[in-house]
């Protein structure tokens, strides 16, 4: 039996086919059955709106706009959450004083979030602040988690033979918080184009995938909505592949 990487990825794409087949042949039995194309839309209606609407110039930019906005937030709650975790996975008593602010941003709905926001930003940044309130926790506990990680064994007996505090940072600590960081990451870049989508529809900023949705909706144009949500489900499929792909070449290679 055939057990290559190359034809474990041809059965993998063949399988990832086959489910995107059946998802599409259930949307077309649901629109048929619905028979209201304003409520839902064929799949060929909502490809044609989308082959019209993503040759545009107001699509490019808002998808520019879009993107920029994901891209801050998960590279803010990257940075500051790695560096929150890491000392409270060193520093307990940090850890202690983080743990109550982490939990309330996690209990907070993301849409008071965006609400309260409003109440401070400008409607561009809306969506980027509520994005990394959301993607923080989850970078935080990755980092702590992964800090407490590294072999005890190995601490003592780097502490034994008095080896500087920063190289077992960077030789014991990172290395064993990599996986750990990797795993934060793919989740925190996922929810974080969620997060800004869902801050652009209700704060209307004015180039952003979501106001086109919501401006699609007022106008009852459905096809539209759909091919709006498409390009956001794209973004955020094309970002995890890539960074998915980037973190197993980092690993191949020993980084």
């Amino acid at each position: 039996m055939d057990s290559t990487p190359r034809s474990t990825r041809r059965r993998a794409l063949a399988a990832g086919a086959a489910g995107l087949a059946f998802l599409l042949l259930c949307w077309e039995v649901a629109a048929l059955a619905m028979g209201k194309e304003i409520i839902l839309p064929s799949p060929a209606r909502v490809l044609g709106s989308a082959l019209a609407l993503y040759s545009t110039p107001r699509f490019l930019a808002d998808l520019s706009a879009t993107f920029l906005r994901g891209l801050a937030a998960f590279g803010l709650s990257s940075l500051l959450g790695i560096a929150a975790g890491l000392a409270s996975g060193l520093r307990p008593l940090f850890g202690a004083a983080l743990a109550p602010i982490l939990t309330a941003i996690r209990a907070t709905p993301v849409l008071a979030l965006v609400l309260i926001a409003l109440l401070w930003f400008p409607a561009g940044f809306v969506p980027i602040f509520t994005a990394f309130l959301m993607a923080f926790p989850i970078m935080a506990t990755s980092a702590a988690e992964g800090s407490r990680a590294t072999d005890q064994r190995l601490l003592e007996m780097a502490s034994l033979f008095r080896v500087p505090r920063r190289e077992v940072f960077l030789r014991l600590r990172l290395p064993s918080a990599a996986s750990h960081l990797i795993a934060g990451a793919r989740s925190a870049i996922g929810i974080s184009w969620k997060v800004v989508v869902a801050g652009e529809i209700l704060s209307q900023p004015e180039r952003a995938l979501g106001s086109g949705m919501q401006s699609s909706r007022l106008l009852l144009e459905s096809a539209d909505v759909f091919a709006w949500a498409l390009a956001a489900i794209a973004l955020c499929g094309l970002s995890e592949w890539t960074f998915s792909l980037a973190a197993r070449r980092a690993a191949r290679h020993g980084l």
